[in-house]
């Protein structure tokens, strides 16, 4: 290609993936959503003023869709190949978004359900680690998997306080061992009480960190976020094969 235009509106150029996020203060950790370093491409940002966690979680507040969707314009505006977010609850904004944009859309690591369902036998089960259990209705599950023909076993991680902490009260230190602790005696729990899971689905954003730790714990698969959007990412972006024949 030797010209190039002008895309209108664009403040920058380059941009494979746009993510929605919350109006939150967290300490994103490498492996995180909201930590650029997690990715081996160019990401943009784009936050929600006023759509705290509380509001999507607690409250399941949808009062916020122009919002959501204005931010989804602006990142296809921005030139970006496809738009998730950095909250599973945020799958109450799914059909809207992807309505206003002409990009892929994926504000959900939990629309992984069905694909995750085809891979496994008929008599495993999915495990779903989330950040509030009490705040995943099935209503929103329905969303992402509307038609389930595999067992779904949820817990939550809203009572472990290392957890809690920097994550849903957004206190502004987060201790990694103490995270990673309570979330492996978690899954080791959630396994040992249903050991048909064949696979093990992380809806919560910052929980992708601690992927490879559970991975190796449990010797099952697990997706969360990141497995999300690279997927996505390398469809949107092709690159020729080189090599010998």
């Amino acid at each position: 290609m030797s010209r190039f235009y002008v895309r209108p509106h664009a403040e920058s150029y380059g941009h494979d993936i746009g993510i929605i996020m919350l109006d939150c203060r967290t300490p994103f950790v490498p492996g995180d959503v909201g930590n650029a370093s997690t990715y081996n491409y160019p990401v943009l940002y784009k936050t929600v003023e006023g759509l705290t966690l509380q509001k999507v979680i607690q409250e399941g507040d949808l009062k916020f869709v122009d919002q959501v969707v204005d931010a989804a314009v602006y990142l296809e505006s921005q030139g970006v190949r496809a738009i998730t977010s950095d909250c599973g609850y945020m799958l109450w904004f799914q059909d809207a978004v992807a309505e206003a944009v002409s990009v892929p859309v994926m504000l959900s690591s939990l629309i992984q359900l069905p694909f995750i369902a085809s891979t496994l036998s008929s008599d495993q089960a999915i495990g779903i680690i989330c950040a509030n259990k009490q705040r995943l209705p099935n209503d929103l599950l329905e969303k992402a998997y509307p038609n389930a023909n595999r067992p779904i076993h949820i817990v939550g991680l809203e009572d472990q306080p290392n957890f809690r902490g920097p994550i849903l009260d957004e206190t502004p230190v987060l201790d990694f061992n103490e995270v990673q602790r309570e979330v492996l005696s978690t899954t080791e729990k959630l396994v040992a009480e249903n050991p048909n899971i064949g696979a093990i689905l992380l809806e919560c954003s910052n929980l992708p960190p601690y992927a490879s730790a559970i991975s190796n714990l449990t010797g099952l698969p697990v997706f969360d976020f990141i497995t999300m959007i690279d997927y996505v990412r390398a469809a949107s972006r092709r690159k020729p094969y080189a090599g010998h024949y």
